[in-house]
Parts: structure tokens; C-alpha cells; sequence
């Protein structure tokens, strides 16, 4: 095995359940299943089909005999006939009547909406476990202060609660539009060569009743209400896309977040988990990095450039169908899953082994906390018979020396000191202490935490109850 190229995403990154979602046997298992819907619809509706062939083609549904199939698309390069003759050579009786009325598409691409629609779900459940978990997070730590920035630089307070309910928000943005996505998939059906469906029509006589009947009968055996109303033979590949498009907005989402963590772990404010025997660095051992928020970092840029792919499928299919799609999208649409997956499976051991740390987020909004208190400093001193003017322009150099000293001479911040100092002010140092008392610079950050739980998320996440995926080992 080791001579031979093998996808990280089976020997490192993906789930078994999402692996075995786009493996060979899901496919042809579920092609074999189409084939025995198809041939069960045409005998209930008429056509020389019996319940004798229906039953072998049962019999055999799931003891795929790849050799056979394998050895005949050598011959014939055709993977669609090739299956159908080796679940020929298995059912012998029913051999001629397999596929009938139908093309390639039939069981490829209705096979690959069948998957794509239980990768959603898959995607989904772990999804909004995740979500839970920063939840969780989120009211543990909703009265907790710390600094919160623009452009990167300390601009007021925030608490770390109310920093994990932006996370949690934007993949409970994602999680609305993959359930929309899932739930308006529609099977091809049995569309024909053209999508014109006249193979069937042809079987029917003219009957156009029994040919829409057919589609219906297919569609709800897989549990869909709905079929495309119009296609050529393939469904629009704008269909991949817009799936696509979902999974690289929660890649955008799960990007956010593993930045922010990995500048809170540069902060030391925050970490995600680390392995009792975890080596971060090869050359220095002290070293902690955040290989798992890294990770993240980094299957997510695959699935948002991805994207591309079933764009640009899309848009240069030729009138019915080309196969310029075939080969891209067998990699295109199910690595984007595996990628969103292993994804998943990384949040969901990050959010449940988060470390904050109260003392140095403390330590590091103190030193900040004096130049955003001014603007109540000044009001205080106003109260006292200060003139606003004056005391503005006194704040700012004071603000500007300080700011001078901590960062040419490495001094902590002095401001309040200065302002205890100056007699324009009449305020105490002691009152100007009362003053830094970070909870009140939060503004309604512990209220917005809340309530963004308990009537946002919580109604959100009340179907997954029960279905929520847990966390999952990382192999690596």
C-alpha cells in the first residue's frame, strides 16, 4: 500500500460513514436498487415485466460480482453496460430486461443525488453538534470580559461568550441553508436519452399518464417528492453547485474560526485541546501549535477553491449534456464532502476540549482597559465642574504618553496615574478604579449570549436532538 498514491482523505481526515458514502459499493449497490425500482414501476404499470424477474433482480441486489463487471469494462469500456451485464449473469431470467427504457444517467445520476442527500444529512447532524457545543461554551463563559478588536487592534470589550455566539451564528447560517439545499434536491427520475423521456413513451404506447406515473413510483421509493421538472440527460449541474455552495459557506464559517483561534492561542487567552504526548515542533519542544485549527484552516481553502469546479461545469455543459463533467465531478463533488467532513470531525474535538485562560485575559484587557475608560473618565470629571474641551485634550496627551511609554520602554500602562495626578480632573485614584471595573464596559454582550442560545439556536438545533453526531477520535 505504501507504493501507491492514497487520498489523506481516507487515511487521515474523513469519517467511515462519509467515506462509505461515495464508495464504490454505496454506487453500484444503489444503481442495483434503481434498476429493481425501475423494473418494479413498469410492471406495476404494464409492461411485460414479471414479479418472478423482480424477485431475482431482489435476490442479487447487494452481492455485486465485480469481477465480472470489472472484466467486462475492459472490454466494452463502459462502466453502465458493464454492471448490467454482470447483474445479467447473476439473473439470468430478468437479464433482458434490466435498464429498460433507460440511459446511463438513470442510475448515475440519480444515484448521486441519493448520495449527495444522505452526505447532507451526515453533514448536518455533525453540524449542529458543533453548534451545541460552542453553545454550551457561549453561556459558560457569557459574563467572562475580555478585549474585543477591529482591524485587529483592542477596541472595546467583548466577553469570551459573546466572541463563540459570532461563531456559532454563522454555522447556524450554514446549517439553514444545507437544510434548504437537502431538502429541495430532486430525483432526475427517468428522463431518457435527451430528457425527452421518449424511450418511455415509446414502451408506453403514447401514454403519457403511465410515463409521468413511472417517475413518480422511482421518486417516492427513494423517498422524494419531487423530480426535475425539465432536463437533458443529465440534471443541471447547477444543482452541484449550489450543493457545493453550502458546504463552502460552512468552509467559510469553520475558516473564521479556526483564525480566531489561532490568534487567541497566540494571545495564550485561548487554546484547543493538546495531547498529553502531542510533540508541537520537531526543532522546539515547548512548542504548543495549533496544528487542529490549522487543519481547519486548511481542508477549508480546499473546499471554498473547489468550488470552481461545478462552476465551471456548469457553465460549459453543450445543449444536452457533454461528458466533460464525468471525470471532474467524481473527484469534484465527493471530495468536497470528504473535506467538509474531516472538517466537522476537527470542530467537533476542538469545541469539546476548548481552554480559556481567565488570568491572562484579564492581564491583557487591564492593560488596555485605561485609554477605553476615558471617554467615562471625562464624563465623571465634567460632573465635578470639569470643561469637556479642556479635559479632552488633556486625555489625549496623557492617552499618548502612556501609550508612548508602554511601547518604547516596554512600562505598563500608567494612565490612570497620570489622571489621578492631575488636579483638572479632582478625581481619586481609588475613584478612577471603580471607574475600570470591566464589567461594566460589556455592554450587552451576557444578555445578547443568552438570548442568542435560547431563542436562536436552541429551536434551531430542537429536530437534531437525538441525531447530533459525537466526537470522533482525529487518526493524526
Amino acid at each position: 500500500m505504501h507504493e501507491r498514491y492514497i487520498s489523506p482523505f481516507s487515511t487521515r481526515y474523513s469519517s467511515e460513514e462519509m467515506q462509505h458514502l461515495f464508495s464504490e459499493e454505496k454506487k453500484f449497490r444503489t444503481w442495483r436498487r434503481l434498476w429493481v425500482s425501475l423494473a418494479r414501476a413498469e410492471h406495476k404499470l404494464g409492461l411485460p415485466v414479471t414479479l418472478e424477474q423482480i424477485t431475482e433482480l431482489e435476490h442479487h441486489q447487494d452481492d455485486i460480482n465485480y469481477e465480472v463487471a470489472e472484466a467486462r469494462e475492459r472490454e466494452v469500456r463502459h462502466d453502465v453496460m458493464s454492471h448490467i451485464y454482470a447483474y445479467g449473469v447473476q439473473c439470468p431470467g430478468a437479464a433482458g430486461i434490466i435498464h429498460l427504457g433507460a440511459t446511463s444517467c438513470y442510475v448515475g445520476d440519480n444515484t448521486d443525488i441519493i448520495v449527495m442527500r444522505e452526505a447532507l444529512d451526515l453533514v448536518r447532524q455533525k453540524l449542529a453538534a458543533v453548534i451545541q457545543k460552542l453553545c454550551g461554551f457561549a453561556l459558560e463563559y457569557k459574563d467572562m470580559p475580555c478585549l474585543a478588536y477591529t482591524h485587529l487592534q483592542p477596541a472595546q470589550l467583548t466577553t469570551v461568550g459573546k466572541r463563540a455566539t459570532l461563531w456559532a451564528n454563522e454555522l447556524l447560517m450554514d446549517l439553514t441553508e444545507l437544510e434548504y439545499r437537502r431538502d429541495n434536491l430532486a430525483l432526475l427520475g427517468s428522463k431518457g436519452t435527451t430528457g425527452t423521456q421518449a424511450s418511455f413513451l415509446e414502451l408506453f404506447e403514447g401514454d403519457e399518464a403511465k410515463v409521468l406515473e413511472l417517475e413518480r413510483l422511482i421518486a417516492a421509493d427513494f423517498g422524494f417528492e419531487q423530480v426535475v421538472p425539465v432536463s437533458g440527460q443529465t440534471y443541471s449541474r447547477k444543482m452541484d453547485f449550489q450543493v457545493l455552495s453550502a458546504l463552502a459557506g460552512l468552509a467559510q464559517s469553520a475558516s473564521k474560526f479556526s483564525y480566531d483561534m489561532r490568534l487567541l492561542q497566540g494571545f495564550k487567552e485561548m487554546e484547543e485541546p493538546f495531547g498529553k504526548s502531542q510533540i508541537g515542533s520537531s526543532a522546539m519542544p515547548y512548542k504548543r501549535n495549533p496544528m487542529r485549527s490549522e487543519r481547519i484552516t486548511a481542508l477549508s481553502r480546499y473546499v471554498m477553491v473547489d468550488l470552481l469546479n461545478p462552476a465551471l461545469t456548469a457553465a460549459t455543459q453543450w445543449f444536452e449534456r457533454t461528458l466533460d463533467d464525468s471525470a471532474n465531478r467524481r473527484v469534484a463533488v465527493s471530495e468536497a464532502f470528504l473535506a467538509t467532513d474531516a472538517i466537522l470531525n476537527i470542530l467537533l474535538d476542538v469545541c469539546d476540549g476548548l481552554v480559556v485562560y481567565p488570568m491572562v485575559i484579564r492581564q491583557r484587557m487591564m492593560q488596555e482597559l485605561p485609554f477605553m475608560a476615558t471617554e467615562n473618565i471625562m464624563m465623571m470629571a465634567v460632573k465635578k465642574g470639569g470643561n469637556r474641551q479642556e479635559l479632552h485634550e488633556r486625555l489625549r496627551v496623557h492617552s499618548i504618553e502612556a501609550g508612548r511609554m508602554v511601547k518604547e520602554q516596554g512600562l505598563e500602562n500608567d494612565l490612570i496615574s497620570r489622571i489621578a495626578a492631575d488636579p483638572a480632573f479632582g478625581l481619586s485614584k481609588s475613584e478612577l478604579e471603580d471607574i475600570l471595573r470591566p464589567e461594566a464596559f460589556t455592554g450587552l454582550a451576557p444578555q445578547q449570549t443568552r438570548d442568542f442560545v435560547e431563542q436562536v439556536a436552541k429551536p434551531a438545533l430542537a429536530p437534531y436532538q437525538g441525531q447530533m453526531a459525537q466526537r470522533t477520535d482525529l487518526r493524526v
